[in-house]
């Protein structure tokens, strides 16, 4: 396998994927055996994960710009698999009749278009041609079918293979103390000089025997609120150390008093409390089952792949992170 990497300088990390295309002139990214993967197919593939990153990181522009880099090199090597596996398509010989990618397409427009005009109003809206759309319901139904053929999908993960995960990594099953907690927070900005007195109220009717989770419908200013103030099971790092040390010092069924802190009122009740364990088998198997298959099924992945690299021509012009 053949691999030039020639670094060019590229404005890469503009805001939105039209600035960017509009700051380049469109070229060539990668050449893989007969295809090749332009600039402009590589960073619209890698900006559709950019809002995300830019809400996550807007804070830390420098983290911001590495992992708009790292999703470029994820784009771009997911365009080489692609092309690879299209390219492996053809040169096995297999056959496909267009008749039955016609059938797809008919399919499609049924579903999420209605008819075919709508289709052709929300190409046009985006710039693609019909063309275009069909070569790629064409090549993603090829990608898929050769993923089938080549990868096992129905593999069983042994149980011993399970079991030995669960004794061999118990640190991630560990839970520490935890209470099942509902809450009511009065917000001093809302209810000003009332606040406490409310919270009195509030303590009140509690101790009269009216439900904490009606109350906490009724007057709660928290995020749970219309849930009752129901926290769920929650550990002790969840909480500010002040309000943690009520929580957990308090019993199954039992409520705490009125907790002033600067923003405003807390009222607790502890419903169930459990120390810290370690899950059971029988909670986590599913999740361990699910955790394995993936791993094996990007293990033949990578196996598959890294066998159609060796046997063909890839040469990128586009920087890839090692």
């Amino acid at each position: 396998m053949k691999i030039v990497i020639a670094i060019v300088s590229i404005a890469l990390f503009s805001s939105s994927a039209s600035r960017l295309q509009a700051q380049i002139v469109n070229g060539i990214a990668v050449i893989v055996n007969d295809a090749i993967i332009t600039q402009d197919d590589a960073l619209n593939y890698a900006a559709q994960a950019w809002p995300l990153l830019e809400r996550q990181y807007a804070q830390q522009p420098e983290i911001l710009t590495q992992k708009k880099r790292d999703a470029l090199t994820e784009a771009i090597e997911k365009l080489v698999e692609n092309k690879l596996i299209l390219y492996e398509f053809k040169t096995a010989g297999y056959n496909l009749p267009e008749s039955y990618i016609d059938q797809i397409i008919t399919d499609r427009i049924q579903r999420q278009f209605g008819d075919r005009v709508r289709l052709t109003k929300s190409l046009q809206a985006q710039g693609v041609t019909y063309e275009t759309f069909r070569q790629e319901i064409r090549d993603q139904f090829i990608i898929e079918q050769m993923r089938r053929k080549n990868l096992v999908y129905d593999l069983i993960i042994s149980p011993f293979k399970i079991e030995h995960y669960y004794e061999t990594h118990q640190e991630e099953f560990k839970l520490d103390d935890q209470v099942k907690l509902r809450m009511i927070f009065l917000d001093k900005s809302k209810h000003g000089e009332n606040t406490e007195k409310l919270a009195r109220e509030i303590r009140g009717k509690l101790e009269a025997g009216v439900s904490f989770a009606e109350m906490a419908s009724v007057y709660s200013d928290g995020s749970q609120g219309t849930q009752g103030g129901d926290w769920g099971w929650v550990e002790r790092k969840v909480l500010r150390p002040e309000l943690a040390s009520m929580a957990f010092s308090l019993k199954a069924g039992e409520r705490s008093g009125a907790i002033e802190q600067p923003e405003g009122y807390y009222l607790m009740l502890v419903e169930e409390a459990r120390t810290a364990h370690i899950k059971p088998l029988s909670e986590v198997r599913n999740e361990i089952e699910k955790a394995a298959l993936a791993q094996e099924r990007a293990r033949l992945n990578k196996k598959w792949i890294d066998r159609l690299r060796a046997k063909s021509f890839i040469r990128y012009f586009l920087p890839v992170s090692n």
